[in-house]
Protein backbone atom coordinates (compact mmCIF):
# COMPACT_ATOMS: atom_id res chain seq x y z
CA UNK A 1 0.00 0.00 0.00
CA UNK A 2 0.79 3.40 -0.64
CA UNK A 3 0.63 6.52 2.23
CA UNK A 4 -0.79 9.81 2.49
CA UNK A 5 -0.85 12.16 5.85
CA UNK A 6 -3.29 14.14 5.63
CA UNK A 7 -2.20 17.94 7.01
CA UNK A 8 -6.05 19.25 7.21
CA UNK A 9 -8.24 18.72 10.72
CA UNK A 10 -11.17 19.88 9.05
CA UNK A 11 -13.63 16.76 9.16
CA UNK A 12 -16.13 17.30 6.47
CA UNK A 13 -12.87 17.98 4.64
CA UNK A 14 -11.31 15.18 5.93
CA UNK A 15 -14.24 12.92 5.61
CA UNK A 16 -14.66 14.41 1.79
CA UNK A 17 -11.58 13.59 0.68
CA UNK A 18 -11.81 9.92 1.88
CA UNK A 19 -15.13 9.53 -0.31
CA UNK A 20 -13.09 11.17 -3.40
CA UNK A 21 -9.87 8.74 -3.11
CA UNK A 22 -12.23 5.85 -2.82
CA UNK A 23 -14.27 6.66 -6.03
CA UNK A 24 -10.65 7.51 -7.93
CA UNK A 25 -8.55 4.64 -7.18
CA UNK A 26 -7.51 2.97 -9.92
CA UNK A 27 -8.19 -0.45 -10.22
CA UNK A 28 -4.45 -1.74 -10.60
CA UNK A 29 -3.87 0.33 -7.55
CA UNK A 30 -2.40 -1.27 -4.51
CA UNK A 31 -4.18 0.22 -2.12
CA UNK A 32 -3.84 3.35 0.06
CA UNK A 33 -3.35 4.32 3.55
CA UNK A 34 -4.15 7.18 5.02
CA UNK A 35 -3.36 8.80 8.75
CA UNK A 36 -5.06 12.16 9.41
CA UNK A 37 -6.39 13.99 12.63
CA UNK A 38 -9.69 16.13 12.96
CA UNK A 39 -9.95 19.29 15.65
CA UNK A 40 -12.65 18.55 18.21
CA UNK A 41 -15.74 17.09 16.63
CA UNK A 42 -18.34 14.58 16.54
CA UNK A 43 -18.57 11.85 14.06
CA UNK A 44 -21.90 10.05 13.64
CA UNK A 45 -22.27 6.86 11.97
CA UNK A 46 -23.90 6.83 8.44
CA UNK A 47 -27.38 5.09 10.05
CA UNK A 48 -27.97 6.97 12.86
CA UNK A 49 -30.15 9.59 14.60
CA UNK A 50 -28.03 12.45 15.11
CA UNK A 51 -29.79 13.84 17.58
CA UNK A 52 -29.95 10.75 19.96
CA UNK A 53 -26.26 10.42 19.59
CA UNK A 54 -25.03 13.88 20.81
CA UNK A 55 -25.57 16.32 23.64
CA UNK A 56 -27.41 19.27 21.25
CA UNK A 57 -26.40 21.70 24.54
CA UNK A 58 -22.90 20.66 24.47
CA UNK A 59 -22.53 20.83 21.13
CA UNK A 60 -23.78 24.24 20.78
CA UNK A 61 -21.57 25.72 23.51
CA UNK A 62 -18.33 24.08 22.61
CA UNK A 63 -19.08 24.45 18.72
CA UNK A 64 -18.02 21.25 17.73
CA UNK A 65 -19.09 20.15 14.00
CA UNK A 66 -21.20 17.37 13.85
CA UNK A 67 -20.42 15.11 10.78
CA UNK A 68 -21.46 11.96 9.35
CA UNK A 69 -19.54 9.38 8.12
CA UNK A 70 -20.18 7.31 4.74
CA UNK A 71 -19.37 4.30 7.00
CA UNK A 72 -21.84 2.19 9.74
CA UNK A 73 -21.47 1.70 13.30
CA UNK A 74 -21.18 3.97 15.89
CA UNK A 75 -20.79 8.17 16.94
CA UNK A 76 -17.58 8.53 18.14
CA UNK A 77 -15.77 12.21 19.70
CA UNK A 78 -12.70 13.23 17.73
CA UNK A 79 -9.57 15.73 18.69
CA UNK A 80 -6.47 16.06 18.48
CA UNK A 81 -5.53 13.69 20.57
CA UNK A 82 -7.03 10.93 18.47
CA UNK A 83 -5.12 9.45 15.57
CA UNK A 84 -6.74 8.19 12.51
CA UNK A 85 -5.92 5.90 10.14
CA UNK A 86 -7.76 4.58 6.58
CA UNK A 87 -6.97 1.77 4.56
CA UNK A 88 -8.79 1.37 0.89
CA UNK A 89 -8.18 -0.69 -1.94
CA UNK A 90 -10.09 -2.30 -4.32
CA UNK A 91 -11.48 -5.47 -2.95
CA UNK A 92 -10.84 -8.16 -5.89
CA UNK A 93 -14.40 -9.58 -5.44
CA UNK A 94 -14.22 -10.24 -1.85
CA UNK A 95 -17.53 -9.30 -0.41
CA UNK A 96 -17.13 -10.23 3.70
CA UNK A 97 -16.36 -7.49 6.36
CA UNK A 98 -13.23 -8.44 7.59
CA UNK A 99 -11.76 -6.33 9.86
CA UNK A 100 -8.83 -8.26 11.04
CA UNK A 101 -6.85 -7.71 7.86
CA UNK A 102 -6.63 -4.42 8.47
CA UNK A 103 -6.14 -4.42 12.40
CA UNK A 104 -3.39 -6.80 12.20
CA UNK A 105 -0.64 -4.49 11.12
CA UNK A 106 -2.33 -1.86 13.50
CA UNK A 107 -1.76 -4.22 16.33
CA UNK A 108 1.95 -4.63 14.94
CA UNK A 109 2.39 -1.13 15.05
CA UNK A 110 1.21 -0.70 18.41
CA UNK A 111 3.54 -3.75 19.51
CA UNK A 112 6.71 -2.03 18.00
CA UNK A 113 5.87 0.82 21.26
CA UNK A 114 5.10 -1.46 23.84
CA UNK A 115 1.45 -1.68 23.41
CA UNK A 116 -0.07 -4.78 23.63
CA UNK A 117 -3.37 -4.68 22.02
CA UNK A 118 -5.80 -7.25 20.50
CA UNK A 119 -8.94 -6.98 18.74
CA UNK A 120 -11.99 -7.55 20.48
CA UNK A 121 -15.72 -7.83 19.65
CA UNK A 122 -16.63 -6.57 16.17
CA UNK A 123 -14.10 -3.82 15.56
CA UNK A 124 -12.57 -2.57 18.46
CA UNK A 125 -8.94 -2.89 19.75
CA UNK A 126 -8.35 -3.47 23.60
CA UNK A 127 -4.96 -3.01 25.83
CA UNK A 128 -5.25 -4.11 29.39
CA UNK A 129 -8.94 -4.98 29.14
CA UNK A 130 -10.12 -1.34 27.81
CA UNK A 131 -11.16 0.35 24.54
CA UNK A 132 -8.49 2.30 22.78
CA UNK A 133 -10.03 2.03 19.03
CA UNK A 134 -12.93 1.48 17.05
CA UNK A 135 -13.27 0.67 13.29
CA UNK A 136 -16.03 0.81 10.34
CA UNK A 137 -15.93 -0.60 7.57
CA UNK A 138 -17.46 -0.31 3.79
CA UNK A 139 -17.60 -1.78 0.83
CA UNK A 140 -18.37 0.79 -2.19
CA UNK A 141 -18.43 -0.39 -5.92
CA UNK A 142 -15.96 -3.28 -5.47
CA UNK A 143 -13.64 -0.97 -3.09
CA UNK A 144 -13.11 -1.13 0.50
CA UNK A 145 -12.59 1.17 2.85
CA UNK A 146 -11.89 0.52 6.48
CA UNK A 147 -10.98 3.34 8.92
CA UNK A 148 -10.80 3.48 12.74
CA UNK A 149 -9.10 5.88 15.20
CA UNK A 150 -7.42 5.81 18.14
CA UNK A 151 -7.21 6.93 21.47
CA UNK A 152 -3.52 8.54 21.71
CA UNK A 153 -3.90 11.11 24.17
CA UNK A 154 -7.94 12.08 23.70
CA UNK A 155 -9.86 14.37 26.81
CA UNK A 156 -11.91 11.74 27.91
CA UNK A 157 -14.57 14.45 29.22
CA UNK A 158 -15.55 16.09 26.15
CA UNK A 159 -16.26 12.55 24.63
CA UNK A 160 -18.33 11.88 27.54
CA UNK A 161 -19.94 15.20 27.35
CA UNK A 162 -20.33 15.47 23.43
CA UNK A 163 -22.02 12.29 23.02
CA UNK A 164 -24.78 10.19 24.43
CA UNK A 165 -23.50 6.54 25.06
CA UNK A 166 -26.77 4.04 24.55
CA UNK A 167 -27.62 2.66 28.30
CA UNK A 168 -27.82 -0.79 26.82
CA UNK A 169 -24.52 -0.78 25.38
CA UNK A 170 -22.96 -0.07 28.53
CA UNK A 171 -24.87 -2.58 30.62
CA UNK A 172 -23.76 -5.29 27.98
CA UNK A 173 -20.52 -4.51 28.41
CA UNK A 174 -20.65 -4.94 32.11
CA UNK A 175 -18.82 -1.57 33.12
CA UNK A 176 -20.42 1.33 34.86
CA UNK A 177 -19.63 4.06 32.22
CA UNK A 178 -17.88 5.39 28.57
CA UNK A 179 -14.82 6.64 30.87
CA UNK A 180 -14.05 3.44 32.56
CA UNK A 181 -14.44 1.15 29.48
CA UNK A 182 -12.04 3.67 27.21
CA UNK A 183 -7.85 4.43 27.88
CA UNK A 184 -5.45 6.36 26.03
CA UNK A 185 -2.67 4.42 24.09
CA UNK A 186 -0.47 7.04 25.89
CA UNK A 187 -0.95 5.27 29.03
CA UNK A 188 0.47 1.97 27.69
CA UNK A 189 3.24 2.68 25.66
CA UNK A 190 7.54 2.50 26.43
CA UNK A 191 8.71 5.70 28.14
CA UNK A 192 9.82 7.41 25.24
CA UNK A 193 7.09 7.03 23.28
CA UNK A 194 5.10 10.26 21.56
CA UNK A 195 2.40 10.29 18.81
CA UNK A 196 5.30 11.28 16.01
CA UNK A 197 6.53 7.93 17.05
CA UNK A 198 3.23 6.05 16.53
CA UNK A 199 2.53 7.15 13.14
CA UNK A 200 6.08 6.07 12.12
CA UNK A 201 5.66 2.62 13.26
CA UNK A 202 2.21 3.11 12.06
CA UNK A 203 3.38 4.11 8.19
CA UNK A 204 6.29 1.45 8.63
CA UNK A 205 4.06 -1.73 9.44
CA UNK A 206 1.01 -0.43 6.77
CA UNK A 207 2.76 1.59 3.98
CA UNK A 208 5.28 0.43 1.97
CA UNK A 209 5.53 3.89 -0.29
CA UNK A 210 4.16 7.33 -0.52
CA UNK A 211 1.13 8.02 -2.66
CA UNK A 212 0.86 11.58 -4.58
CA UNK A 213 -2.73 13.51 -4.17
CA UNK A 214 -4.09 13.99 -7.63
CA UNK A 215 -5.27 17.69 -7.48
CA UNK A 216 -8.46 16.61 -9.47
CA UNK A 217 -9.56 14.64 -6.34
CA UNK A 218 -8.32 17.27 -4.01
CA UNK A 219 -10.70 19.65 -6.13
CA UNK A 220 -12.93 17.27 -5.65
CA UNK A 221 -12.72 16.74 -2.07
CA UNK A 222 -13.21 20.76 -1.27
CA UNK A 223 -16.35 20.73 -3.25
CA UNK A 224 -17.97 18.02 -1.99
CA UNK A 225 -17.04 18.75 1.77
CA UNK A 226 -18.76 22.27 1.14
CA UNK A 227 -21.87 20.35 -0.88
CA UNK A 228 -22.45 17.38 1.47
CA UNK A 229 -20.34 17.04 4.61
CA UNK A 230 -21.04 20.78 5.97
CA UNK A 231 -24.67 20.54 4.85
CA UNK A 232 -27.43 20.12 7.16
CA UNK A 233 -28.89 17.53 4.87
CA UNK A 234 -26.33 15.06 5.34
CA UNK A 235 -25.08 15.61 9.15
CA UNK A 236 -28.90 15.70 10.44
CA UNK A 237 -31.59 14.79 7.75
CA UNK A 238 -29.96 11.95 6.75
CA UNK A 239 -30.66 10.75 9.92
CA UNK A 240 -33.30 7.33 9.55
CA UNK A 241 -37.16 8.09 10.33
CA UNK A 242 -37.38 8.46 14.30
CA UNK A 243 -39.89 10.03 16.59
CA UNK A 244 -38.75 12.90 19.41
CA UNK A 245 -40.73 12.85 22.61
CA UNK A 246 -40.08 16.17 25.24
CA UNK A 247 -41.62 15.99 28.20
CA UNK A 248 -41.83 18.82 31.31
CA UNK A 249 -43.55 19.31 34.56
CA UNK A 250 -44.21 22.97 34.71
CA UNK A 251 -45.64 25.03 37.64
CA UNK A 252 -48.67 25.37 35.67
CA UNK A 253 -48.85 21.82 34.34
CA UNK A 254 -47.08 18.99 32.11
CA UNK A 255 -46.41 19.61 28.52
CA UNK A 256 -45.67 15.99 26.45
CA UNK A 257 -44.36 17.07 22.98
CA UNK A 258 -44.20 14.43 20.18
CA UNK A 259 -42.72 14.37 17.26
CA UNK A 260 -42.44 11.99 14.09
CA UNK A 261 -39.25 12.97 12.05
CA UNK A 262 -38.87 12.08 8.38
CA UNK A 263 -35.48 13.03 6.80
CA UNK A 264 -34.74 15.31 9.40
CA UNK A 265 -38.47 17.37 8.97
CA UNK A 266 -41.27 17.30 11.24
CA UNK A 267 -43.95 15.41 9.40
CA UNK A 268 -46.32 15.29 12.72
CA UNK A 269 -46.85 16.76 15.81
CA UNK A 270 -48.87 16.03 18.63
CA UNK A 271 -48.81 17.95 22.28
CA UNK A 272 -50.38 16.68 25.02
CA UNK A 273 -50.73 17.78 28.60
CA UNK A 274 -52.98 18.44 31.52
CA UNK A 275 -52.26 22.72 30.42
CA UNK A 276 -54.84 25.10 30.31
CA UNK A 277 -54.81 27.12 27.06
CA UNK A 278 -57.41 29.34 25.21
CA UNK A 279 -56.32 28.79 21.84
CA UNK A 280 -56.87 25.78 20.01
CA UNK A 281 -53.50 23.39 20.23
CA UNK A 282 -54.00 22.10 16.84
CA UNK A 283 -53.22 25.39 15.40
CA UNK A 284 -49.67 25.47 17.70
CA UNK A 285 -48.80 21.53 16.01
CA UNK A 286 -49.65 22.58 12.32
CA UNK A 287 -47.32 25.67 12.42
CA UNK A 288 -44.26 22.99 13.80
CA UNK A 289 -45.21 20.52 11.16
CA UNK A 290 -43.05 21.33 7.90
CA UNK A 291 -40.64 22.26 9.77
CA UNK A 292 -36.70 21.00 10.10
CA UNK A 293 -35.89 19.29 13.17
CA UNK A 294 -33.07 21.58 14.87
CA UNK A 295 -33.25 24.81 16.81
CA UNK A 296 -32.63 27.36 14.39
CA UNK A 297 -35.44 26.61 12.04
CA UNK A 298 -37.87 25.96 14.93
CA UNK A 299 -37.40 28.96 16.48
CA UNK A 300 -37.85 30.83 13.60
CA UNK A 301 -41.34 28.85 12.97
CA UNK A 302 -42.28 30.02 16.86
CA UNK A 303 -40.94 33.60 16.14
CA UNK A 304 -44.64 34.76 16.46
CA UNK A 305 -46.41 32.33 18.84
CA UNK A 306 -48.20 34.00 21.81
CA UNK A 307 -47.52 31.14 24.49
CA UNK A 308 -49.76 32.34 26.67
CA UNK A 309 -52.32 31.34 24.76
CA UNK A 310 -51.72 27.90 24.55
CA UNK A 311 -50.46 27.44 27.78
CA UNK A 312 -52.16 29.38 30.28
CA UNK A 313 -49.84 31.21 32.90
CA UNK A 314 -46.65 29.79 31.61
CA UNK A 315 -43.59 31.55 31.27
CA UNK A 316 -42.89 32.00 27.75
CA UNK A 317 -39.00 32.60 27.49
CA UNK A 318 -39.09 29.15 29.15
CA UNK A 319 -41.75 27.87 26.19
CA UNK A 320 -39.70 28.82 24.00
CA UNK A 321 -36.75 27.13 25.48
CA UNK A 322 -38.80 24.38 25.46
CA UNK A 323 -39.82 24.09 21.81
CA UNK A 324 -36.86 24.82 20.27
CA UNK A 325 -33.76 23.14 22.56
CA UNK A 326 -33.05 19.68 21.46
Amino acid sequence: MQFLSLVSTDPAFNLALEECLLQWLPADHPGLFLLWQNAPSVIVGRHQVTLDEIDSDFVRERRLPVVRRMTGGGAVYHDLGNLNFSFMENAHGRKAVDFARYLRPVCAALADLGVQACLTGRNDLEAGGRKISGSAQSLHRDRILHHGTLLVELDFGDLVRALRVDPDKIRSKGVASVRSRVANIAGFWKPGSSMDGLRAALLRRCADGEARLEPEVLRAAETLAARKYRSWDWNYGASPPFTLQRRERFPWGLVDWRLDVRGGVIRSCRICGDFFATAEVAALEALLCGVRCEPQALAHAVRDVSWQEYFSHCDEARMRAFFTTL
